[in-house]
Formats: structure tokens, sequence, C-alpha cells
């Protein structure tokens, strides 16, 4: 099969692998109809993660094409989609709700879903059939729901957006984009989205954002401040993972507020005398996508949301490296790439 390498940073090569095979008895394979690019793919790319001769992606939906013998929920021909992690679902943690953090979890980035097939640990647990094969309008919504849709609307509930609430957002990538539709989804009264790009200006009004504030830094806090007669915000989405979008995210937010911080953490370090004063919660990390994945289908799949619009380029997967290239030069939001 053909799947994407990152041998290097900035050198990503569409290669042969070898075809996914059954390996544990709760494993599935699944041939993607469509997978994409993550904003977390460019850590690597551009030499912030260390990187050799990696199969990429996390990101899949598609059609089930073989099954362990243990499997006996997800059946070939089902149309799927699954998390960035593979999780059990039923340990104590993933009842909890955290199944990224799932005591048998694997992550789905070193088995690389950047191809035209893939191997599917704990298949049960890790996949949700759709109702059907879904209509090519929707495909795009669903592959959303894999990742940055979860991650979003994970981050929205970890900042407690809600009815009556002002949530903030910080990152305007695909994340933070689709943070404010969640937020919007469950009903907050104001979304301010920082965003200094007006393309993705446009797509955070779209989704839901009442205002936009293009500051950063402590300029940004003060506008921010300024917006909510000194307060800060109720709620409180950090979509980065930098110190300045952290500690930005903590400032922005006031006593007794709520951030839902899901930014991959580079570098970041939060000071004992910036957090005690704050009075702020904190939550967040790897998003439990598969908590929230039924919910997202049944939305998507009766067309009550359409996370979909976040992908502004489609290639074929032979030209990934032209994805990787223009997410990098921020010529794309988020490229969905199809086997």
């Amino acid at each position: 099969m053909r799947g994407v390498i990152m041998h290097a940073p900035r050198d990503v090569r569409v290669e042969d692998r070898p075809d996914p095979v059954i390996e544990e008895p709760t494993d599935a394979i699944i041939r993607t109809v469509a997978t994409c690019i993550c904003g977390s793919d460019l850590w690597p790319y551009r030499g912030e993660d260390r990187v050799h001769d990696q199969p990429m992606g996390h990101e899949y939906v598609g059609v089930v094409e073989q099954v362990g013998e243990d499997v006996t929920h997800i059946k070939v021909g089902d149309f799927v989609v699954g998390s960035f992690f593979a999780s059990d679902n039923t340990c104590p943690i993933c009842v909890a709700g955290y199944q990224s953090r799932c005591v048998h979890a694997v992550p789905m980035g070193p088995l690389g879903t950047q191809a035209e097939r893939v191997r599917i640990p704990l298949a049960d647990g890790t996949l949700v059939a759709t109702p059907g094969y879904p209509d090519e309008e929707i495909i795009p919504s669903l592959l959303a729901a894999s990742d940055v849709l979860g991650t979003g609307w994970f981050a929205a509930v970890a900042a407690e957006a809600g009815p009556g609430k002002t949530v903030v957002v910080v990152g305007d990538g695909a994340v933070g984009l689709l943070g404010i539709l969640a937020a919007k989804h469950l009903g907050a009264a104001r979304i301010i989205a920082m965003s200094r790009h007006a393309d993705r200006q446009a797509l955070a009004r779209r989704f839901g954002a009442t205002g936009i504030v293009e500051e950063r830094g402590e300029e940004g806090v003060a506008k921010i401040k300024e917006l909510t007669d000194g307060l800060g915000a109720h709620s409180t989405i950090e979509a980065v993972g930098t110190q300045e979008s952290m500690l930005q995210a903590i400032a922005s937010t006031r006593p007794g507020g709520h951030v839902g911080f899901v930014g991959v953490s580079h570098g970041v370090s939060i000071p004992g005398r910036v957090l005690f004063p704050a009075e702020v919660h904190l939550m967040g990390g790897p998003a439990p996508v598969r908590q929230f994945l039924p919910e997202l289908i049944s939305l998507i799949w009766d067309r009550e949301i359409d996370p979909g619009v976040v992908f502004d380029l489609t290639l074929p997967l032979e030209r990934a490296a032209e994805g990787y290239q223009a997410m990098d030069e921020r010529r794309a939001t988020k490229v969905l790439l199809r086997p």
C-alpha cells in the first residue's frame, strides 16, 4: 500500500509500505476513505519534535475490511470513525470518560493513518460505526470528528462553555475554530476569537464567533479585559500549546473561570506567581475524542453541524508533501487527503 513517511524535517514522501495485518484478536483493518494532516504534524515537520523515517497521521475514517476473532461490535463493511488514541472503552479510566488515557491506550500516530490502509487496535472500543455509508458531502465532517472536532469539543467542555458564558478562544487553527463551533452548540452567549488572519476570522464567525481580537500577548489580554468590563472571560479555550498562548489564556480568564487547554504543549511552564493569584480552573490534555464520537456523528449525520468546512484544501494522498507545505506556510488551515 501507499503511505506517508516523514524521513526528516520537511522531508515528506509517499512510499510503498507493507499492508497492515491482524496482529491481535482485538484488531481491525480498515481501508481509509479520507485522512488528513494535523497541526500537530507540523511540529516534527518544522523540526520542533524529533522525527526519523516516521509513518504519519492519526486521523481517519474508512471501511472495515478485516476483524480479529475477538471483535464483536464492529463488522466487515462498516463505515467507521476512530480516534487518535485506540482505547478499550471499558477500563475504569475510559468509563470515567478519559479514553485518551485508557490503561491500554495505543497512540495511532506511530501506526500512520495517512495511508491506504491501517490497523486499528482495540477495534470494538476505538471505532464507532455510522448508521450507513455516508453521503460524500459529510465525509469531511466525519473525518473532522476523528480529532479536531472532538478536540475542540473537549476544550469547550473542559472550559465549561455554556449558556450565558463569554468564551475566548486562543488559537485560530482547526482545533480553535471547531472549539468555537462547540461553544456555540453548548449555548455560549458570546464567543471572542483571537485571530489575525482574515480567512480564519471569516470561518470563526461562520462557526459562531461574535467578536474578533487581533492583538496578542499583553495587548490581547488588555483587549479581552476591555470587552468584558475588566473581568475576563468565563471560559477560555487554549488551542496552541506555547508558553505565550497558555499565559494569554490564563490572563484572559476571570477569577473562578475555566481554561480548557488542548494545544500540544511545547515549552509550557506556568509560574506560580501567575497561577496562584489567577484563581482559575485548568483542565485539558489529549482529548478523549471517543467519549464524544457518538454524539458528534449523530449531529453530523443529521446535518446539525458542518465542521468539514474547516478543510480548505483537498489533495490526493500522493501529494501529501504539498499539503504539509501549504499548512506550514498558512496557505491552508487543514488539508484533507484522499487515498
